[in-house]
């Protein structure tokens, strides 16, 4: 009997002092841990930020270009007929879209919804404003449906979805 109080003696407190060592063992581990998680996080985030505000910027370069007025402005439209120019004008809203479509990678699902809800409104309103006019209308014909039907948009989806980007992106400032 002796003998097991003896070993009782030396068994608890040793069993004590390994049950210390393995929780100051597991807290340090666990700091570590968390120490190189927020290192990763950080050098991450020094990559991805950079790429995300190019990406941004490729967004709102897309949205700018397809908005009705800057459209037709860059494509000169006293030059073409209403049906030359209703192709070409869907064609560079179209190619645009394709060029950008994979900055989606970096951004929301709301957000990329709301950009591409904006080239469909883009290219709707391009095909009612063409599809007023008769088949031998002039360009600026078609110029000028376009851009009455777009001061009477109510929702502009193009604004929207630009205010969209830049709310996403200033969530990292």
């Amino acid at each position: 009997m002796d003998f097991l109080l003896d070993l009782l003696k030396i068994i608890l407190p040793a069993g004590a002092v390994l049950y210390g060592m393995y929780l100051v063992v597991m807290s340090f581990l666990s700091k570590e841990r968390e120490k190189m998680l927020v290192d990763l996080k950080t050098q991450n985030t020094q990559v991805v930020l950079p790429i995300r505000l190019q990406a941004a910027e490729r967004l709102c370069l897309l949205l700018e270009r397809i908005s009705p007025n800057n459209l037709v402005r860059r494509s000169n439209p006293s030059q073409f007929t209403a049906a030359e120019l209703h192709p070409m004008l869907l064609s560079e809203v179209r190619e645009e879209f394709n060029h950008n479509l994979s900055q989606q990678v970096y951004f929301s699902e709301e957000t990329w919804e709301a950009v591409r809800r904006a080239v469909e409104e883009v290219l709707t309103l391009l095909n009612m404003s063409r599809q007023e006019l008769g088949p031998e209308a002039s360009g600026m014909e078609l110029a000028k449906a376009i851009f009455t039907h777009s001061l009477e948009k109510k929702n502009d989806a193009v604004s929207f979805a630009l205010k969209q980007v830049k709310s996403e992106i200033q969530l990292y400032f």
